[in-house]
C-alpha cells in the first residue's frame, strides 16, 4: 500500500467532516452508533494542514470544507 500525501489525507478528512456533519450516525434498538467523531476529524484536519503547509511554504490553505464556510 502506497503512502498518501498530506493533501491527500487532508482530502479525505474533509470528505469524512462532511459524511459527518450530514448525519452520519443511526439509531437501531435504542443504541446509538457514530461513524466517526466529528471532534477527532476536525484535530486531524487542522494537524494535516499545519503539515501541508510546512511541506509547501505555503502560508494559507484555502477550503470550503464541511459547512460551506470559507476558511484558510
Amino acid at each position: 500500500m502506497a503512502i498518501k500525501t498530506t493533501l491527500e489525507q487532508i482530502e479525505e478528512v474533509q470528505a469524512a467532516i462532511t459524511k459527518v456533519m450530514a448525519g452520519q450516525d443511526i439509531t437501531l434498538n435504542g443504541k446509538r452508533l457514530t461513524y466517526a467523531n466529528l471532534t477527532a476529524l476536525e484535530a486531524r484536519e487542522q494537524t494535516l494542514l499545519a503539515r501541508y503547509r510546512a511541506e509547501t511554504g505555503s502560508t494559507t490553505f484555502r477550503t470550503y470544507a464541511h459547512n460551506g464556510a470559507y476558511s484558510e
